[in-house]
């Protein structure tokens, strides 16, 4: 029983993760990628580590101010001011780690 309990927890521990990655896509794909997959407006890439390496390094509270206060061409919360914080938050950390 002890281990059938232990097997649900993590079962849920894992689609509550899912479901977060899921999300962060898929705020990744109506807000972001239309700069960040194409590079318009000097926008780092997805996956350019070399671009992305310089942003980085000023740490992920200076990342996350960016994207919810807007840097040059990039607007507020990359136009979508009904995402949270911790939405924008959580899918800057999604691009991060796909462009280390």
């Amino acid at each position: 029983m002890k281990k059938l309990v232990s097997l649900s927890i993590a079962t849920v521990a894992l689609m509550g993760m899912m479901s977060t990655a899921q999300a962060d896509i898929k705020t990744y794909r109506t807000a972001c990628a239309a700069c960040h997959m194409t590079g318009a407006a000097n926008a780092p890439k997805l996956g350019d580590k070399a671009a992305w390496a310089p942003r980085i390094k000023t740490g992920m509270d200076a990342l996350v101010n960016s994207a919810i206060k807007g840097k040059g061409a990039m607007p507020p919360k990359g136009g979508r001011m009904n995402l949270t914080d911790d939405q924008i938050k959580s899918t800057v950390a999604y691009m991060v780690d796909a462009s280390k």
